[in-house]
């Protein structure tokens, strides 16, 4: 083996007893990162079959041997807006019918946000056995995360349909600003992946952090009660991330269409986002195998 500044020379003998040699690069440049990060997304994208059997594997294998499935998730939804719906109405002093549409929606689009983010920790880690046995793009298990939650969400839809055929709260045309919102939410989901999943490798202390983190936002971020209810006091909510990117989907659902600076506010942090994991999954992406 001959060592060089940036370059390693490993000697093979074959098993014809021949020998060759293969060089090892270790000061690839960024622009060459850059470039093997992009053909990670681009065969990431070529698989997206695969992706989808993963995700709806990993679905399968979690409520196996479950008579309900996911629905176990959906009831408990439903049973917690249910609860925490009746309770709130009284303390807030709001109608149930006002309420309760606005604590559903609410519900179960944190879920959303709260699941990705806790299974973004775990994006390497909890596929440590596919990594090390398989030839595969990381940016795949990213995907599979936000795919796998997708699809759990589109069980948890059902708490919210009840709830508006229940009340007869339906929302209007302005329900459509929410698709390219959601989309949004799905390029966030497979950023955080990425830079979650390259941290929580390498450290194995985040997700704790992330968890607490988690909890915190949810008392902070609007879920449980109107924005409105602060008074003067709401334009802080525009700088807390957590809020401005649940309420440019949830707005809309709701009927009701959030102000620019709630826009500019989730596309400045979703900018921010993007950069960061990015210029992470390019520093780093060579090593995650070794991580794991």
């Amino acid at each position: 083996m001959l060592y060089r500044p940036g370059r390693m020379t490993v000697a093979i003998t074959t098993g014809a007893g021949r020998v060759t040699s293969m060089d090892v690069r270790t000061d690839l440049s960024f622009a060459a990162r850059q470039r093997m990060a992009v053909r990670d997304f681009g065969e990431a994208i070529r698989l997206w079959p695969l992706c989808w059997k993963l995700s709806w594997l990993d679905i399968l294998l979690r409520y196996r041997g479950s008579t309900l499935g996911p629905f176990w998730l959906t009831i408990s939804t439903a049973i917690m807006v249910g609860a925490i719906g009746f309770l709130n109405s009284v303390l807030f002093g709001m109608t149930l019918r006002e309420y309760l549409p606005f604590l559903a929606l609410s519900l179960v689009l944190w879920g959303f946000i709260s699941t990705v983010i806790s299974d973004a920790c775990a994006c390497f880690t909890g596929a440590t056995a596919t990594i090390l046995a398989v030839r595969m793009p990381f940016s795949l298990q990213a995907t599979r995360i936000v795919v796998r939650n997708v699809l759990v969400l589109g069980h948890n839809i059902v708490v919210i349909v009840v709830v508006d055929l229940l009340l007869s709260s339906w929302p209007g045309g302005e329900a459509l600003l929410a698709v390219p919102a959601f989309l949004l939410w799905i390029i966030d989901g497979i950023a955080i992946a990425l830079l979650l999943g390259a941290f929580c490798s390498r450290f194995r202390d985040i997700p704790p952090i992330v968890a607490s983190v988690m909890q915190m936002a949810f008392f902070i971020s609007g879920v449980i009660y109107k924005p409105e209810q602060l008074g003067t006091s709401r334009w802080l909510l525009q700088f807390n991330p957590f809020f401005t990117i649940l309420d440019i989907v949830r707005g809309p659902l709701f009927g009701q269409i959030p102000g620019w600076s709630t826009y500019v506010s989730a596309a400045f942090f979703s900018v921010v986002l993007c950069a960061a994991s990015w210029l992470m999954f390019v520093r780093v992406r060579e090593r995650i195998s070794f991580w794991v």
